[in-house]
């Protein structure tokens, strides 16, 4: 019995003197950690300022109501009702009976809310018995912050992301200059795998991440989205994406990818513009004529015979979308009319010999390669070669001047028609100005010059001119307006639909569809000192709607064209075509009515598109704090206070 009470005395001495150090730091381990928290990476934001993602903090409220004294509880909880009943909306009586619930079960981990914005996280921390903090008032704020595009869906893809969806558009390729330094803080286990902040104060302050600036113009992306989601609702398209560039720097003002849900219903699906590598159709024979043109073997004046409009070469059949063809016209006259059959003779006469010459060409264009973006996912061009014998056949050079056989990108196109109206200049395109350190320029990006000429000024003007006959004269004169000037191309292209086994194991496929169609415009505005270039692309519009380039893309362009006109007059050129969409017409008029009243007073935008809202109430003097995306759905200064400008209003939109 003595040595049984000796060994229980050894092992407390033991357990207390020589290892009590171990275990002292094992509890502490296991009722005490360090947790991290996770800093607000960079905002991305548009050329004029606007935000286009931000990180935005969001707060878990919670009360260990256990460590609120009973007097202090019984005294304040018919106070804190109240608030809470105002500012989530169920009666007081709710909070209370949940509170008094709370506290005859000693729960230590009540959740009050969720998803609580800064303001109202500011708020509820003065609320009776919460201003008490966390160890007499309870006061539990879990912190974590969640991505938020206060311009909603529009430009999603281009602006991009970094999470489990991967590194996409300018989030992706900028995620480690965007992201902050993490903090700490330490919090105590307190029941059931449950933890809670030790003190208010954090041990290690999180630091915010840097910044980058975009060439994004909010008015020309609202403009350009909206234009080309009407035009996919009327024509049932499968996807398109439409973008606007600027001309002598190779900003781009705007990008809009729309694809099609299963319901009907477009968004950003994928970046179309940058991804989608796909035969031109008509757009491409600005090449072929540009080629010819700087080659001097042919001149605008050359004399072709397009026949009946239908040829055939090694059995392989071109025609005209003209039925009967158009004779014998100039090839000036091929391209405004847009002349398969004219722009195959022409290409097969000066270039069947020495296709080399030809693909040199398109080498300088900029066809043979990617444009080479910081951002990710970006197609591969194909441009066929007679190197290449296994892609390379008797009728590839007549299929390339007319798009066919030829696999080029959106971007790719736009970047060699806005050479020819930046005078033959290539530059880049760009979706960046500069990377941001707490409010200084880290690093501008510049224009840069792909290629210095890519024509001679000679050619460069003759081809500028038919571009601009095209919409007088040619394929693309239902969009002609005598208030403005435009110049471009249409494209209409049959799909290829690949040779692949179906389900039953037989080959199917392996032919140009006669039902499917991608119908494009590209061109740039105005027509003689041009501000900008713009690409429309389509694809499966509803066949029975229309199909064609002029039908349905260059309506598109002609709209953004033209708001972009009214909205930022171009030259002092006025405009008065009726628009196209009365629907966005009313919009603007109603917006820019809006914008232009005399206000005394807070007027109401609750129900407003929140980017609308922002800048209607920063126009008229207030300084605008938001949370969320969509219409507005709460505003802090209330409709008919008086109006003091400098004054902070809080948005919340849904």
């Amino acid at each position: 019995m003595t040595l049984f009470l000796l060994a229980i005395v050894f092992r407390v001495f033991n357990i207390q003197y020589i290892q009590g150090e171990k275990y002292k730091q094992l509890s502490t381990e296991l009722t005490i950690k360090q947790d991290t928290i996770y800093a607000n990476k960079g905002n991305v934001y548009a050329a004029d300022g606007n935000l286009l993602a931000t990180s935005m903090s969001k707060y878990t409220i919670r009360m260990d109501v256990v460590a609120v004294d009973t007097n202090v509880f019984e005294k304040n909880i018919a106070a804190l009702s109240k608030e809470l009943s105002s500012m989530f909306d169920k009666p007081a009586s709710y909070y209370e009976n949940k509170l008094r619930r709370a506290k005859s079960r000693k729960n230590r981990y009540l959740l009050i809310a969720r998803n609580v914005g800064y303001n109202d996280y500011l708020k509820m921390k003065t609320f009776p018995i919460f201003n008490l903090g966390v160890y007499r008032g309870g006061f539990i704020a879990e912190h974590k912050t969640v991505r938020e595009h206060p311009i909603g869906k529009i430009a999603e893809r281009t602006i991009g992301y970094d999470d489990f969806r991967g590194e996409a558009g300018i989030e992706g390729a900028f995620a480690d200059f965007m992201q902050g330094e993490n903090g700490l803080r330490w919090k105590q286990k307190i029941a059931k795998n449950q933890w809670k902040p030790i003190s208010d104060v954090n041990e290690k302050e999180p630091v915010d991440g840097h910044d980058v600036i975009t060439t994004i113009d909010v008015n020309i992306q609202d403009i350009t989205h909206h234009a080309l989601l009407k035009q996919l609702e009327i024509f049932e398209a499968d996807h398109g994406c439409a973008v606007v560039m600027e001309t002598s720097t190779g900003e781009i003002k705007a990008i809009s990818n729309l694809g099609r849900t299963s319901k009907g219903k477009y968004y950003e699906k994928r970046n179309y513009a940058v991804w989608e590598s796909h035969e031109p159709g008509s757009t491409f024979k600005l090449a072929s004529l540009m080629a010819a043109l700087d080659d001097k073997v042919i001149d605008t004046s050359t004399v072709v015979d397009t026949e009946k409009g239908k040829i055939y070469i090694h059995n392989r059949k071109i025609e005209d979308s003209h039925r009967g063809g158009y004779g014998k016209i100039s090839a000036a006259r091929v391209f405004e009319v847009s002349s398969n059959v004219g722009i195959v003779k022409l290409m097969k006469e000066h270039y069947d010999e020495n296709p080399e010459k030809f693909i040199s060409k398109l080498e300088k264009y900029g066809f043979t390669k990617p444009v080479g973006f910081q951002i990710k996912g970006e197609g591969k061009p194909f441009i066929p070669t007679p190197d290449n014998k296994s892609r390379w056949n008797k009728i590839s050079l007549e299929w390339m001047s007319w798009g066919y056989g030829v696999s080029v990108t959106p971007m790719q196109t736009l970047m060699f028609y806005n050479a020819v109206a930046n005078n033959g200049v290539m530059v880049k395109p760009r979706f960046v100005k500069e990377l941001r350190k707490q409010d200084k320029a880290e690093k501008v990006f510049k224009t840069e010059v792909v290629n210095p000429k890519i024509a001679s000024e000679e050619t460069l003007k003759k081809v500028r001119k038919v571009m601009e006959n095209v919409v007088v004269k040619g394929t693309a004169e239902n969009i002609y307006s005598p208030n403005f000037s435009m110049a471009g191309k249409t494209g209409t292209a049959k799909k290829f639909i690949p040779r692949t086994k179906n389900k039953d194991g037989e080959w199917v496929g392996g032919y140009y569809s006669t039902e499917r169609y991608v119908a494009s415009f590209a061109g740039f505005f105005p027509a003689e000192e041009p501000k900008y270039s713009c690409i429309v692309v389509i694809h499966d519009p509803d066949k029975k709607k229309g199909y064609y380039g002029a039908t349905v893309a260059a309506p598109v362009f002609k709209e953004i064209a033209q708001k972009i006109y009214t909205t930022t007059p171009i030259d002092n050129q006025s405009v008065k075509d009726k628009t196209e969409f009365a629907a966005i017409d009313k919009d603007y008029k109603n917006y820019d009515k809006k914008l232009s009243k005399e206000y005394s007073f807070i007027p109401n935008v609750e129900g407003m598109n929140g980017m609308d809202a922002v800048s209607l109430l920063e126009n008229i003097g207030l300084k605008v704090e938001f949370s969320g995306v969509g219409k507005v759905n709460y505003q802090s200064l209330k409709k008919g206070e008086k109006l003091v400008k400098g004054k902070t209003i809080v948005l919340k939109l849904s």
